[in-house]
């Protein structure tokens, strides 16, 4: 017999509590390479990330890749870690406290942060919504762009946890919001922000690649970062010679998004545009991929090459323009489930009950 989760004190009357939660990838506990691999392999065995028969996959992950990959990752991860730990979690954790103070003047909601893979994981951050009396949910996965080696696995785990409870709640589920008016103002914002202090350059946006098979399978991934990068471009007034876009962080020898952005530096390096820009708007926060990929290793390969001048812009992590456009999004998805006012909103509190409930 199962047991499923549920509040004793579940209050059956009053205004139902509103939950947010934001998804962010994840990232290891630490930087040694034992904290690493165990994030790894929770990664990498997603078959959301990787399509792939799953016993030849596990040979190949087990047998190889988590005897290997540990150890050139934790050197990448030592590159970026910070006194108060990884970025990502940093950055995520502020994002999610600022939006909470945003929404908290006008909703009764409860904002939880949880990571696809390592800690704070999804099933936690579900858990501490549900013990303060969620029972609707937004869920936000900090992707702008959907892919389903992503987003789709964000509403997997998402899924497999609300199994397991007893009152199940409402839900919305925010797919993208890849052309969203406030995303595409933040991202515009923050790049004229860093050519009023900065020489003004080629505008290089660099997405997060996947494998070219799973956007021929029908993955939206491709066409929504192309869309991401036009719009900011327009916002910004710059022509098709002014701007172009690149793939990062491939893997293996698959086919992955072109142009890859290692090899696109490289030819600029050789023939210009000499004096580059780089962006990475796919990304809400910094992370391994911004900091250590794009910021540290990509500038070094593009100067040595032959390049000129080479500017990484940050990503927009807990800036005010990032959560002014989260909140707004994460609102317009709460609309029709009320906006309690402050006595509606301690009337919503917990409160005894004579259910049975565990």
């Amino acid at each position: 017999m199962r047991d499923y989760l549920g509040n004793s004190s579940d209050q059956h009357g009053g205004t139902p509590r509103i939950g947010v939660l934001l998804v962010n990838l994840g990232t290891p506990d630490g930087p040694e390479p034992t904290p690493v691999r165990r994030f790894l392999a929770e990664f990498l065995w997603d078959p959301r990330v990787v399509e792939a028969p799953r016993w030849l996959w596990w040979l190949a992950l087990h047998g190889v890749i988590l005897r290997i990959r540990p150890s050139k990752s934790s050197h990448a991860y030592r590159q970026i870690w910070t006194p108060e730990g990884s970025p990502l979690l940093v950055h995520s954790a502020a994002l999610a406290k600022r939006i909470a103070g945003a929404l908290q003047p006008k909703w009764n909601a409860a904002v939880a942060l949880g990571m696809s893979y390592g800690s704070p994981s999804i099933p936690d951050a579900l858990e501490e919504l549900r013990r303060q009396g969620a029972r609707r949910i937004v869920v936000l996965p900090l992707y702008p762009q959907y892919s389903g080696t992503t987003t789709a696995s964000v509403f997997d785990r998402v899924m497999r946890q609300l199994q397991r409870w007893r009152w199940v709640p409402e839900l919305r589920f925010i797919g993208d919001y890849h052309d969203d008016s406030g995303y595409i103002d933040a991202v515009a914002a923050n790049i004229e922000q860093h050519w009023r202090t900065h020489e003004k350059r080629h505008l290089l946006f660099s997405f997060h690649g996947i494998p070219k098979r799973y956007v021929e399978a029908g993955d939206p991934y491709y066409s929504q970062n192309m869309t991401s990068a036009r719009l900011i471009a327009e916002r910004l007034s710059l022509d098709d010679t002014q701007w172009s876009v690149s793939f990062q962080s491939q893997v293996g020898r698959e086919e992955w998004l072109r142009p890859y952005t290692d090899q696109r530096l490289l030819e600029y390096a050789r023939s210009g545009p000499k004096r580059i820009t780089l962006v990475c708007p796919g990304f809400a926060t910094d992370c391994l991929e911004t900091l250590e990929e794009i910021a540290l290793r990509n500038r070094q390969l593009f100067l040595e090459a032959g390049g000129e001048a080479y500017d990484y812009i940050p990503a927009l992590n807990a800036g005010d323009a990032h959560v002014s456009a989260l909140t707004r999004l994460i609102e317009r998805h709460m609309q029709g489930w009320g906006e309690p006012s402050s006595s509606a909103r301690h009337a919503a509190a917990p409160a005894a009950s004579s259910g049975a409930q565990r």
